[in-house]
């Protein structure tokens, strides 16, 4: 058990699709917090030290055969606890109170006014809006409960035992909807948790080092860079851990973006003074890749030849114990590795589920369980120049997943083309660093034009951009229209075998970023 994991959070997830925010919201104050399925036993829970738990929303009924099952001894911990959503009926059903199923539920915005403005509500207006998305409701609490606020529709919107050891809101206060939903979760955190707020940079850092010590002792580390910020801040802990021991090495699968290798080897030998290597092997993924259209298998291949690779490296430099790499957790959330049988595996990542089982290396992953903006937040404690920081997040499969269908030399050109166009106008209208993550992809789909008085009938390019604070959600970015007309003309009139351009207005849920 690390130090900078006791005295935190222990969120129970109930299938919510805002379970991870949650995790993010309380992470966001200093305060640790780890995801975990709901049949955790309460043995496990404890062995954790945290200070608190937090029940999340999930979309069964608890009168539901689906009804998640979870060990009910929490309940009888002196832990404080906080139920959202699901969770708030959860305890009023086990605390003696009725639940009911009407019917007709809540969706979306709606306004409370405040029964209670103590503890969990210290500070929080007397009415504010909130967001809610629950159809069951609670229709008498438990004894020895009262309510904290009650919604417009006469619905129980949060609940308390006596001394507020036990609450509960039907709303959503890690939404960002919530208005007051901050000030709700600082309340619970240090009003009626008493966590404590040290997970910060420096500390994640200083442990962070200790571990990596502890782990590789005299061993050699082979460190998996690609440019971007997640496998950048990999390096440099390393190279702050252990110095010497530890060799960055960027492997070109030759599905890097236009000029890539090139600028990542300068960016981290030069800025950084870390000792690093770059190979080509794009001839053996290219080659692994022929005929593969499905993108899971892509993933997987990818991951694969990935280790193989790594692996041949190793033993050309001297046998090395060791692989790091950039994994962060809402990979592992996604990948499906970290939770129980509740979990969804929404896409596979090549460093967490694509890895094959007779790997040679033993793992080090630094950044295991920090989300984008935490990873960020460490680069800028260990004084990475901002333009790396800055930098949009990278597929660790590349252009594979951008180029929809057949791989082929041509067609990751045409996209390598059509990239850096993109990237070019983000940059010259000051719009790059507005955007979570901006990138085209190349779509499988011809269609007719009329350039220079002749029929053309080549490409479609679509691109994308969203706005995000860890990846979990995101919404489109509203770009400029002129910015939308300079990028669609210019790509259309300087990569050749593109003729048309789309942009994607689709925000996650209900899709994802990446488009496989």
């Amino acid at each position: 058990m690390y130090e900078l994991h006791k005295h935190g959070v222990v969120i129970l997830d109930f299938g919510s699709q805002y379970t991870q925010l949650i995790a993010r919201r309380v992470r966001e104050q200093n305060v640790f917090s780890e995801i975990l399925p709901p049949e955790t036993s309460i043995t496990d829970i404890l062995n954790r030290e945290p200070a608190a738990l937090i029940l999340s929303g999930g979309p069964s009924s608890i009168f539901g055969n689906e009804a998640p099952e979870f060990d009910k001894a929490i309940l009888d911990t002196d832990l404080p606890i906080l139920g959202i959503c699901y969770g708030l009926q959860l305890l009023a059903h086990h605390q003696g109170g009725e639940v009911e199923s009407t019917g007709q539920g809540e969706y979306g915005f709606a306004e409370i006014e405040l029964d209670d403005n103590s503890g969990l509500f210290d500070s929080v207006p007397q009415t504010s809006k909130v967001w809610m998305s629950h159809m069951d409701r609670v229709s008498k609490i438990p004894n020895g409960w009262h309510t904290l606020a009650h919604s417009s529709n006469g619905v129980i919107a949060a609940m308390a035992n006596e001394d507020q050891s036990r609450v509960a809101t039907q709303f959503h206060p890690e939404v960002a909807h919530t208005e007051a939903g901050k000030i709700i979760l600082h309340n619970f955190l240090f009003k009626v948790a008493n966590c404590d707020p040290s997970w910060t940079p420096g500390n994640f850092i200083d442990e962070q080092i200790a571990l990596i010590r502890k782990q590789v002792g005299d061993g050699k580390v082979l460190c998996g860079v690609s440019g971007g910020v997640d496998s950048t801040v990999v390096a440099a802990l390393l190279h702050k851990a252990i110095g010497e021991q530890s060799t960055a090495v960027l492997i070109d699968h030759g599905l890097l973006r236009k000029n890539e290798a090139r600028d990542c080897v300068n960016a981290l030998k030069t800025g950084l003074g870390v000792n690093i290597h770059c190979y080509d092997e794009s001839e053996t993924f290219l080659s692994q890749l022929d005929g593969v259209t499905d993108p899971e298998k892509k993933r997987k291949v990818i991951g694969n030849q990935f280790i193989y690779s790594f692996d041949r490296i190793s033993e050309e430099m001297g046998k090395m114990q060791f692989l790091a790499q950039g994994t962060l957790y809402p990979d592992v959330v996604e990948s499906g590795v970290s939770k129980g049988k509740t979990a969804h595996v929404i896409k596979s990542h090549h460093n967490v589920g694509g890895l094959p089982e007779d790997m040679e290396f033993e793992l080090v992953e630094p950044l295991r369980e920090l989300f984008k903006d935490e990873v960020r937040n460490v680069g800028r404690e260990l004084g990475l120049p901002e333009i790396l920081i800055e930098r949009h997040p990278f597929p660790g499969p590349g252009l594979a997943v951008r180029i929809i269908g057949d791989i082929t030399r041509e067609r990751i050109k045409i996209l390598q083309e059509a990239d850096q166009v993109y990237m070019d106008i983000l940059h010259e209208d000051n719009l790059y660093n507005d955007i979570w993550q901006a990138f085209a992809v190349l779509i499988p789909v011809l269609t007719v034009g009329v350039m220079g008085d002749q029929r053309t009938y080549e490409n479609l390019l679509g691109i994308r951009a969203v706005t995000s604070t860890d990846g979990m959600t995101a919404d489109w970015f509203r770009m400029p229209a002129d910015t939308l007309s300079k990028i669609s003309n210019r790509i259309v009139n300087s990569v050749r075998g593109i003729n048309r351009v789309v942009y994607d207005i689709t925000s996650k849920p209900p899709g994802t970023i990446e488009w496989e």
